[in-house]
Formats: structure tokens, sequence, C-alpha cells
């Protein structure tokens, strides 16, 4: 069951960088810029809840079940 991190899209619709993010989480951007390719096959559910906070968003805006 394929899962797709929306992460991408939601930064350009808010006109946030991915550098930003990672100040904003204090996650390493390469992190941040993982979550934002389509090679994301593990993530922490530490950092999802980082990433959802700091966007204000429920996880379910973030992941996409295929």
């Amino acid at each position: 069951m394929p899962v797709k991190i929306k992460l991408k899209e939601i930064l350009k619709e808010r006109g946030i960088s991915q550098r930003e993010l990672a100040r904003l989480t204090g996650l390493r951007p390469n992190t941040i810029s993982h979550l934002c390719s389509d090679q994301v096959d593990r993530i922490y559910l530490s950092t999802l809840e980082k990433v959802c906070k700091v966007l204000d968003i429920d996880i379910q805006e973030l992941i996409e079940v295929e």
C-alpha cells in the first residue's frame, strides 16, 4: 500500500521553503528534502508530528494512501 507525503505541495501552496521549514521544525534540511522527494520509504512519527505542528495541519492532510 504506497503512501504519498504531500509536503512538497503544501510548502509550495504556502510559499514556505524547505530550508525555512527545517529551521522552524529543528529538523535537518536533508530530512525535509527527503520528505519532499518521491522516494520516502520510512519516516519517524515524531518527524511527522513536528512538521504537522509547525504547519498547523492534521496528519491526514500530509499523508495520502494510494
